[in-house]
């Protein structure tokens, strides 16, 4: 015999909270664009160089975090590779895989992008300190599910 899975109505304070986390995600990626727009970037340009300021990292694994094709990947870093953003270097580990790697003018270029993003600074800036650390501990918590 069949179990049936029972779904139950979702009460409307959580329904609310979704709601204002996909707006707050939309307002990110709108502000995040035009960022990206105002030094002739794409957004996935824009997360590329942001992904790679933290660490440099195979093709494939870019791909894994920005959940495209790892040949998408290659066109985005061939590109960024020629204005001198990135650059390609043998993985030390590996030496017959290539890792792309942020330029120190593509470092510079992801943190005004990372600074130039207001949107949420000012209203975080209303919030104290002690709520400020209760909304990161809780931000934390929803992502480790």
């Amino acid at each position: 015999m069949a179990t049936q899975k029972t779904t139950t109505p979702t009460d409307p304070l959580t329904l609310e909270v979704v709601d204002l986390i996909g707006t707050v995600v939309a307002r990110y990626h709108e502000e995040y664009e035009e960022a990206a727009g105002e030094h002739s970037l794409t957004g996935a340009q824009a997360r590329l160089l942001s992904l790679l300021s933290l660490e440099p990292l195979p093709m494939r694994r870019l791909a894994q975090k920005l959940k495209c094709e790892p040949s998408n990947v290659t066109g985005i870093v061939d590109r960024l590779e020629a204005r001198g953003l990135v650059e390609r270097r043998p993985n030390p580990k590996d030496r017959r895989v290539k890792l792309a790697a942020v330029t120190e003018e593509g470092r510079r270029l992801a943190r005004g992008l990372r600074e130039s993003l207001d949107f949420a600074r000012e209203p975080l800036a209303g919030l104290s300190r002690e709520e400020r650390l209760a909304l990161r501990g809780l931000l934390r918590r929803m992502l480790e599910g």
